[in-house]
């Protein structure tokens, strides 16, 4: 499989398949580029680590036509990436094309587009679970202009929302995977060979949607390779269609009723809120600390310092006003001191490092201390040291501060997890 990654941050996609099978799935273009910042940490780490690589250091909205027509010539089949959430609302313009309203939510548009010219065989995208639910006005919107956007495309979206700790891995970090596969591929076909009793135009009508099911429970990428409990966590299950029209979908949608996995086929969807098996023992962070003879005194924390993470990870109950004058009481509830090293780590933010309520707390030897940049790293299954060093355009290779390198764990994603999805779809290609 040759891939294009998209947003490839610090190349996550890339370790995850690599560990996977490094001959069999080979990303040739990567695209990681920052509008809003001078300096583009991201993309000099990933020139470093993948000097074989084509990395295009520009804004992916200005990536031509021409360069995704280039990489359908040379054989790409697939596209990857870690898109932002935001806003999918839809828009017409005065000559009635599909648009966007304002400049949110440009960024998928553009996975739409070189998907459409590309024409991939399977697309792997991950997001943040609350993507399903999103906007909060119109629950479901935006999942659902994202299906039908890949069904007019000639797309099926087989989705899962994965704990990482519940499959084995050291965070608790949920996302959702996306397994996108083109409508003509033999993975494709052999799923409509289930309905063939059942035509596409009356399965709505008929309510049946039992293949849908054993898809997400036992058939598909992610049950295969993710298991999970036979029946839907207290029956929650939806079975509906989607409109044609990717301007009704954005205007209307009402269903609401995104779960936790789900597959969208020709229009037709199934969702079901599904329960791993819970038989897989993560990692704990205890596994995966460093030795302290190996911990630089930087991390260690006390004092004034230590007083305010102690507060920050307290109950409060504080009044403030709002700027109408409106007063108001905020309410906040406790935490444990430190993050227990007997479980699996939190869920990393892009703050990670900072003083602040998320950011890991550990003790050890009756010290106090930050999680090192190492450490990070392990939470999500990238080597040691992975981030230290990027390469500068002048070809000068320097190290990247703690701060940016905390910052690009906490925008990573676990590639053990990515690992294990192609561990499955290496089974699907190869069948097609």
């Amino acid at each position: 499989m040759k891939i294009f990654s998209m947003f490839d941050g610090v190349g996550g996609f890339t370790i995850g398949f690599n560990n996977s099978d490094s001959e069999f799935f080979q990303t040739i273009y990567s695209n990681q580029y920052e509008p809003s910042k001078k300096a583009q940490d991201a993309y000099e780490v990933g020139v470093h680590r993948f000097p074989e690589m084509e990395h295009i250091p520009t804004d992916v909205a200005l990536i031509p036509d021409s360069k995704f027509e280039e990489m359908r010539e040379n054989g790409v089949n697939m596209i990857v990436g870690g898109f932002p959430c935001q806003d999918y609302s839809v828009a017409r313009s005065k000559k009635n094309e599909l648009g966007i309203e304002g400049k949110k939510g440009v960024l998928f548009w553009e996975i739409i587009r070189a998907t459409e010219i590309i024409k991939p065989e399977f697309l792997v995208l991950e997001n943040v679970d609350r993507l399903l639910k999103a906007p909060s006005n119109q629950r479901g919107r935006d999942f659902a202009v994202m299906l039908a956007s890949f069904n007019e495309l000639g797309y099926s979206v087989e989705w899962r929302v994965i704990n990482a700790a519940e499959y084995g891995r050291a965070q608790r970090r949920r996302r959702v995977f996306f397994f996108v596969y083109r409508n003509d591929t033999k993975w494709a076909k052999k799923i409509d060979s289930q309905f063939e009793n059942q035509p596409v135009d009356n399965l709505l009508g008929m309510r049946d949607f039992s293949h849908y099911a054993d898809y997400i429970f036992k058939d598909g990428l992610f049950a295969r390779q993710f298991p999970v409990k036979k029946n839907a966590f207290k029956e929650r299950m939806t079975f509906n269609q989607l409109s044609n029209d990717i301007k009704e979908v954005s205007d209307n949608f009402s269903d609401g009723k995104f779960w936790n996995s789900g597959i969208m086929r020709h229009g037709y969807y199934y969702s079901a809120d599904t329960i791993p098996l819970g038989d897989e023992i993560p990692i704990t962070l205890g596994d995966i600390i460093v030795p302290e003879s190996s911990v630089p005194e930087k991390y260690y924390i006390d004092g004034e310092k230590l007083k305010k993470f102690k507060y920050l990870r307290g109950a409060k109950r504080i009044e403030r006003t709002s700027a109408d004058g409106h007063k108001y009481i905020y309410s906040e509830g406790g935490m444990s001191e430190t993050d227990d090293l007997d479980l699996p780590g939190r869920t990393m933010l892009t703050s990670e490092g900072t003083v602040n309520r998320s950011t890991h707390l550990i003790k050890v030897n009756n010290r106090y201390r930050l999680i090192t940049p190492i450490e990070a790293e392990r939470l999500q299954d990238f080597p040691d040291d992975w981030t230290k060093y990027k390469q500068l355009d002048t070809g000068e290779v320097v190290e990247v501060g703690d701060r940016m390198r905390m910052f690009f764990m906490g925008n990573a994603l676990v590639t053990g997890i990515v690992k294990r999805i192609g561990d499955e779809l290496k089974k699907i290609a190869l069948e097609n």
